[in-house]
């Protein structure tokens, strides 16, 4: 059975930054990866996404987290569904756009359903026998409506809002929709057909057109595997200034154990230590081309005890001393 994973929305460090919360600490909370929100194409399963959901929420401790969210949602942002809705006419463009590339993006399915009164947006979840998160689902009831009120510039209000599972304390969520979530057996937003096709102040339709084949060529792209031997290199430029260079410190960075991260190196054809010998080179150069710092200094930088071990090494990695380096010998 082949398993489900979804590409990670790449606004996410910017969404964690303006709610003011670490991603260090909410991938910490999460058990995820140091990496994983500078890593170019991330697929994750459900069960990761949903964690990832719950480690923000729990880092930021607010019990209106959802709203919090949506509120720091901003038009400049390049999210592929905001940016493919908000350059739509108007919200039945929209949401039929946004349909197409939120099941690329997240653990969910979005069924558009319009007939002549109203538009319906309803939500499905994938993940097997874990339900998504309460405030996730009603964030993305929430986002439907802070569309269209972006797109349009007027206070929106939809006409029925339904989910499984109601949130608590309820009235902030009914001030913001403008009318009073109800429990129901789906996860819905509703529209007047008046408002559905309120033109989108936003609209920019040849740009949208111009745009599109790249930003489905950036979906295609992102089944693109990202080695193992870049990750830890990444891990190491991080790592080595502050001297984590053993393979313990870095596998725990990665979130995975030693004898995993040995184990697809290896594969991959290389090793641990061709990777950290060639990261030190790298980053010697460039402290040595770009900059006046000493070689005691780059020493310490490069995770070496002394200065006459990092002689020694930058030695035998170029056949040349660093001071022939920097003259340009």
């Amino acid at each position: 059975m082949q398993t489900l994973t979804y590409a990670l929305d790449t606004t996410w460090r910017i969404l964690l930054a303006d709610l003011g919360v670490s991603a260090a600490n909410v991938l910490r909370r999460a058990g995820l990866p140091d990496d994983l929100l500078h890593q170019p194409s991330v697929r994750l399963v459900p069960e990761d996404y949903y964690r990832l959901w719950n480690g923000a929420e729990q880092e930021k401790g607010d019990p209106l987290f959802a709203i919090r969210v949506c509120e720091a949602v901003r038009s400049e942002s390049f999210s592929p569904p905001l940016f493919a809705a908000l350059c739509s006419p108007n919200l039945s463009v929209a949401a039929q756009r946004v349909a197409k590339y939120k099941r690329l993006i997240g653990p969910m399915q979005m069924d558009v359903r319009e007939d002549r009164d109203a538009l319906t947006i309803e939500f499905a979840w994938q993940g097997g026998a874990q339900a998504p998160p309460a405030s996730l689902v009603m964030m993305e009831l929430l986002f439907c409506v802070t569309l269209v009120r972006i797109g349009t510039r007027e206070a929106i209000r939809p006409i029925d809002v339904t989910t499984t599972d109601l949130p608590s304390p309820l009235v902030p969520y009914e001030e913001f929709f403008g009318t009073r979530p109800r429990r129901g057996p789906f996860h819905s937003v509703s529209f007047a057909i008046s408002d559905a096709v309120r033109p989108f102040l936003t609209s920019n339709e040849p740009l949208w057109a111009a745009f599109e084949p790249d930003l489905r060529q950036r979906l295609a792209d992102l089944d693109a595997s990202v080695t193992v031997a870049k990750r830890v290199r990444a891990a190491l430029h991080e790592g080595i200034p502050s001297g984590l260079t053993t393979m313990e410190a870095i596998a725990g960075k990665l979130a995975v154990s030693k004898r995993t991260l040995q184990r697809r190196i290896e594969a991959e054809g290389t090793s641990f230590q061709q990777i950290l010998k060639e990261t030190r080179e790298a980053l010697a150069r460039h402290y040595l081309e770009k900059t006046a710092l000493p070689a005691s200094e780059i020493s310490f930088l490069l995770g070496f005890d002394e200065p006459n071990s990092f002689y020694r090494a930058f030695r035998g990695w170029t056949g040349r001393t660093p001071d022939s380096v920097r003259q340009g010998a």
